[in-house]
């Protein structure tokens, strides 16, 4: 079993990843600023603030992976990768980063999610500054990392059902035969387990959908 920490462990799709790691047996540490808010059975909780170095560095110390499960734009993450990446790869951490959907391609050569007229400005703060953490992550190109984006229809806005399977993509798009491109947050979750252990994407971005 793996020793996994996951950073925003309070959250939705960190909330999800820790419980479907407890359940199978791994040894998992749910990091948050508010640790009073993890109250998942199998999750140690522990109260940090990610942009402290030092603290990163310790909560990572002994672990097999390392999940970043937080919002890009506050603190802003592309920032803070190179030290990340760097106190991963010096501890032999491999870093796991939960992006966005906004950075993939709705077709092969085709726009950006996020430079298409029907995406919501509301939400392009967060979703450009994701997508800056998979170009940062790309640039420093070391250590061994991947990058997970979720289906365009993920959240906690539209939950959906465990259904205990999922397809994997790339750099585009996951769609179903409708054209729609979903996936619940516990499918979600079962992909960055089974991605943790046994890892198939190292250094590249991929994407999960129905």
């Amino acid at each position: 079993m793996a020793k996994v920490v996951v950073f925003g462990a309070s959250g939705y799709t960190g909330g999800n990843i820790v419980r479907e790691l407890a359940a199978r047996g791994h040894e998992v540490i749910g990091v948050a600023r508010d640790a009073a808010r993890i109250t998942d059975a199998g999750v140690a909780p522990l109260a940090g603030d990610l942009t402290d170095a030092g603290f990163f560095a310790s909560a990572i110390a002994g672990a097999d992976v390392a999940v970043l499960a937080v919002h890009h734009k506050t603190p802003f993450v592309p920032d803070l990768l190179p030290s990340l990446l760097a106190a991963t790869t010096a501890a032999g951490v491999r870093l796991g980063v939960i992006g966005g959907a906004g950075s993939l391609h709705v077709s092969d050569g085709g726009p950006r999610v996020i430079d298409t007229p029907e995406f919501p400005d509301a939400y392009k703060p967060e979703a450009g500054a994701a997508a800056d953490s998979l170009y940062k992550l790309r640039e420093l190109n070391t250590g061994d990392w991947f990058f997970i984006s979720p289906a365009g229809g993920y959240g906690s806005f539209a939950k959906g059902e465990r259904l205990g399977t999922y397809r994997l993509g790339g750099d585009v798009l996951v769609t179903d035969a409708n054209g729609k491109s979903y996936i619940s947050g516990e499918d979600f979750a079962i992909a960055v387990a089974d991605e943790i252990e046994n890892p198939k994407h190292h250094n590249v971005r991929f994407t999960v959908g129905y």
